[in-house]
């Protein structure tokens, strides 16, 4: 007999809720064990459904769920106002395609604290439209890290401001603290600030990547770029697994501008001396030679 795994998808769409509603997850029938689709033809990475689809919600609190195997990002938040996720744990291989954790949209006022988040891409990935993020006390890993990005894709109009990363663990990511842009997009990401992080066997710790584009995409000419611009990261420290610990790729169009490096001490796990690489950056450090020779001078 053939057995067939159904995806159990949730998704909530809130309009008009009053002030400080609750929404327990659990009472709507999820069970957050995110069981694929065994069935043939499989689901490619795309048409592979979220765990918890969360669209128009004001006030939405998310609090102790835990999910397991998402098929896709676990959850979603999308044109969502005044949103307190906490104590929360999502879970993926770390080979899983597109696992994010936690993506948001369109969506402001996002309060992210007290998580644990292991998967197969971003434990967060803070996409267009994001205003007023605070993320603080994650424990990231497995995954890519905390991302601002992707922006700008197809020569999107992309707007992200006022984004607070501080607290948080990065264990063994491939990433650490990343913003990552497409060429040819529009629009700014901009006042963004990683404070106080641990790396723990981080392969790119600090990255900045203006020029980010899929395998087996070509770049055409590149007429416009998401403009970058006060970004700060501070007291970031721990073990790199690469000896690349900066990594500040920005485009010719725009340049990345007012870019704070403060307090990095980011040693390399087989005790080789750290490298620090920049194209297009304005900025200052308080590093001494080893980073500011990073900056152009204005």
């Amino acid at each position: 007999m053939e057995i067939m795994h159904v995806v159990f998808v949730l998704t909530i769409l809130c309009f008009g809720l009053a002030n400080g509603q609750i929404y327990d997850v659990l009472k709507f029938g999820a069970k957050g064990d995110g069981t694929t689709d065994d069935s043939e033809p499989k689901l490619s990475a795309t048409q592979r459904p979220t765990q918890l689809h969360f669209q128009g919600c004001s006030n939405l609190q998310i609090t102790g769920i835990t999910s397991v195997n998402s098929p896709k990002n676990h959850i979603s938040i999308s044109n969502c106002k005044n949103v307190v996720i906490t104590k929360i744990k999502l879970v993926a291989p770390d080979l899983s395609p597109n696992t994010d954790g936690v993506d948001i949209s369109g969506s402001s006022n996002v309060n992210i604290f007290d998580t644990i988040i292991g998967t197969g891409d971003d434990c967060v990935a803070i996409n267009t439209g994001s205003i007023n993020i605070y993320i603080t006390r994650m424990f990231c890993g497995p995954g890519h890290g905390i991302s601002v990005g992707s922006l700008g894709r197809n020569g999107e109009e992309s707007e992200v401001e006022n984004v607070l990363v501080t607290d948080c663990t990065f264990n063994k990511t491939d990433n650490g603290a990343r913003i990552k842009t497409w060429p040819n997009g529009k629009g700014y990401a901009r006042n963004i600030a990683f404070k106080n992080i641990n790396l723990i066997d981080t392969k790119n710790p600090i990255i900045i990547n203006q020029n980010y584009i899929d395998k087996g995409r070509i770049l055409d000419v590149e007429k416009s770029a998401v403009a970058i611009s006060n970004v700060t990261f501070t007291d970031i420290h721990g073990t790199s697994q690469l000896d690349e610990i900066v990594k500040i790729d920005c485009s010719k169009v725009t340049y990345c501008k007012n870019i704070i490096l403060d307090q990095i001490d980011i040693t390399t796990v087989n005790g080789k001396k750290p490298i620090v690489e920049c194209n297009n950056v304005y900025g200052k450090s308080s590093n001494g030679n080893e980073i500011d020779g990073c900056f152009m001078q204005q």
